[in-house]
C-alpha cells in the first residue's frame, strides 16, 4: 500500500488488487470504451490476465475505492524492458482532482524499480482529454494501435 497525503490533498492509497479480489476491478473497467463488455467475459478475461505478468492496482480515498488501474510487464525487441498501462479509470466525481497525475507518478516509480526503461499505453482514438493528459506527462504518439476480432 502506497499513501499519499500532501498540502491538504486527499489522501490516496493505491493498493494491489489480487485474483481472488478481481469482482473489485470489474464495475469501473465496465464502463471503459466504446462498447461495454459484458460482465461475465469480463470477468473471465481478469482471471486469465492476473496469470499473464499483470498487476492491477485499487485508488482508494479514505478507503473507498475511487478508481483502478493495472499494469502488464514485458520486454519488447523496439523498447526494451516496458510497462504498459492499462485500463486507467477514476470514478467521474473524482475526476480532475489531479489524481490521474499521482496514479502516474507512482506508476514511473514502479516501473523503474523493476527496471523498466519505458512506459507505454493506448489510448481510444476518441478520448481527447486522456490524449492531452498523456502528451503532458510526455508521451508520445509512437503509432496507431490495430485490432483484428478474430
Amino acid at each position: 500500500m502506497t499513501i499519499f497525503a500532501e498540502n491538504g490533498r486527499m489522501e490516496l492509497a493505491f493498493n494491489k488488487i489480487l485474483k481472488k479480489d478481481l469482482e473489485i476491478v470489474l464495475p469501473f473497467v465496465h464502463q471503459l470504451g466504446e462498447h461495454q463488455t459484458p460482465l461475465d467475459l469480463l470477468r473471465k478475461r481478469f482471471a486469465e490476465m492476473f496469470d499473464q505478468n499483470y498487476e492491477c492496482y485499487g485508488v482508494y480515498n479514505a478507503g473507498e475505492i475511487i478508481g483502478v488501474f493495472g499494469m502488464w510487464f514485458m520486454t519488447r525487441h523496439y523498447a526494451g524492458k516496458s510497462c504498459e498501462v492499462d485500463h486507467v479509470f477514476i470514478d467521474p466525481m473524482y475526476q480532475n482532482k489531479k489524481i490521474g497525475t499521482r496514479i502516474f507518478s507512482f506508476i514511473f516509480d514502479y516501473a523503474a524499480e523493476k527496471d523498466c526503461e519505458t512506459i507505454e499505453l493506448n489510448s481510444y482514438v476518441h478520448n481527447f482529454r486522456s490524449h492531452k493528459f498523456y502528451m503532458n506527462h510526455d508521451f508520445v504518439i509512437k503509432g496507431y494501435h490495430f485490432l483484428k476480432k478474430l
